[in-house]
C-alpha cells in the first residue's frame, strides 16, 4: 500500500512511497533504496533528479511529467542525497553500494579466513568500509572530528581483528566449520564497536528530535542510543545470512571431487552465495526499524520535556527522529 497523497493527488516527496508502518512496507522502500543499479547513476542524473523534484515542489514539474517519472527521480534522489542534509554521499557509503561492496569484502573475509596475514587484511578492508558507511549514513547533521573519526576506526579494526585472530587460534583443533563462522563474530564484535564510535557525537551532543510534523524540537542523547542501538542490531542480522549460510555450503562442497580438482573456484562461489544472501538480507535487516522512529517523551532528558511542556497544545505522548542506516 502507497502513501496517501497530497491534496489535488499530487506525491508527497516528504514520505516514502509504502507505508512505513508496517515491515512490508518498510521492506519494500529499502528494497528500492539499496537497489545495486543505482550506484551507476551519473553525476548528472543524480542533479536531474533532485532539479525535477525541487520542481515539482514547486508545481513548476514540465508539461507532461508522470507520476512514474517522479517516482524514478525520487528513488534515485534518496539513493544518493542524506535525508537530513540533503548533502550527496560519498558513492561507496550509500546503501546502493552496500551488496556490490559487502559481497566482496564477506566474500574474501570467508575464503581467506585461515591465514594471519589475510585476517588482518580483510578485517581492515571491511571495518574501513564500514567507517565510511557509518559515517556516510549518520544521523542528522551531527558533526565528528578528524579525531574522533580516527579513534573509532582505529577502535573497531583493533577489535575485529582482536576477535578474528583469537577466535582463529582457540579453533585450529575445532572441526573445519567451526572456524568458517570466526569472520562472523569478528564482523558481529566490531560493529558493536564501530557504529558508536564513528556515531559518538550523537550519544554526546543528541540528534534532532521532532514532532509528528518535522518541526524541530530540539537533540536528544536518548534518541541517539536508542537509534544506534537499533543499527547495530540490523547490522549483525543483516550480516548473519552471509556470513553464516555460504560457510554451511562451502563446507559440504570442499567434499565434492570437483573442487579438489579446481580449488581457485572457491572464492568466486563464496562471493556469489554472500551476494545472494545480501542482496535480500540489506533491504529485509534496514526494515526491521522505521527510518523514522519514535520515543517517548518520558524517556527524554528533564530538559527537553520542559521545552516540550512549555510548547502548549496538544500533549505530546512521542517524538521522532532519523535513525540513520
Amino acid at each position: 500500500m502507497e502513501t496517501p497523497r497530497l491534496e489535488g493527488g499530487r506525491i508527497n516527496l516528504d514520505a516514502p512511497r509504502y507505508d512505513q508502518s508496517t515491515f512490508l512496507g518498510r521492506a519494500k522502500h529499502f528494497f528500492t533504496v539499496t537497489d545495486p543499479k543505482n550506484i551507476l547513476r551519473s553525476a548528472k542524473e543524480l542533479d536531474d533528479a533532485k532539479e525535477l523534484l525541487l520542481k515539482y515542489r514547486q508545481k513548476k514539474e514540465p508539461a507532461g511529467t508522470t507520476d512514474a517519472q517522479i517516482w524514478t527521480a525520487k528513488k534515485v534522489y534518496e539513493s544518493a542525497f542524506h535525508p537530513d542534509t540533503g548533502d550527496k554521499m560519498f558513492i561507496i557509503g550509500r546503501m546502493s553500494a552496500q551488496v556490490p561492496m559487502n559481497m566482496s569484502i564477506c566474500g574474501c573475509m570467508l575464503t581467506f579466513y585461515k591465514s594471519t596475514s589475510a585476517v588482518l587484511f580483510w578485517q581492515w578492508i571491511n571495518q574501513s568500509f564500514n567507517a565510511v558507511v557509518n559515517y556516510t549514513n549518520r544521523s542528522g547533521d551531527s558533526l565528528i572530528t578528524n579525531e574522533q573519526l580516527g579513534m573509532g576506526y582505529a577502535f573497531a579494526t583493533t577489535g575485529a581483528v582482536a576477535v578474528a585472530l583469537g577466535l582463529n587460534h582457540l579453533t585450529k583443533s575445532a572441526p573445519p566449520l567451526i572456524g568458517r563462522f570466526v569472520p562472523f563474530a569478528a564482523v558481529a564484535a566490531a560493529n558493536c564497536v564501530n557504529i558508536p564510535l564513528m556515531r559518538q557525537t550523537e550519544l554526546l551532543r543528541g540528534i534532532p528530535v521532532t514532532d509528528e510534523d518535522g518541526n524541530r524540537i530540539g537533540e536528544s542523547k536518548a534518541a541517539a542510543r536508542k537509534a544506534i542501538g537499533s543499527v547495530v542490531f540490523s547490522r549483525i542480522v543483516m550480516a548473519s545470512p552471509g556470513m553464516s549460510i555460504p560457510p554451511i555450503i562451502m563446507n559440504y562442497l570442499d567434499t565434492k571431487p570437483f573442487m579438489k580438482r579446481w580449488p581457485i573456484l572457491a572464492s568466486p562461489i563464496q562471493v556469489g552465495l554472500v551476494g545472494l544472501c545480501l542482496v535480500f538480507a540489506t533491504p529485509l535487516c534496514c526494515a526491521i526499524f522505521p527510518q523514522k522512529s519514535s520515543i517517548a517523551v518520558s524517556k527524554l532528558e528533564p530538559e527537553l520535556q520542559e521545552i516540550i511542556k512549555q510548547r502548549g497544545g496538544t500533549p505530546l505522548k512521542y517524538v521522532y527522529f532519523n535513525k540513520g542506516l
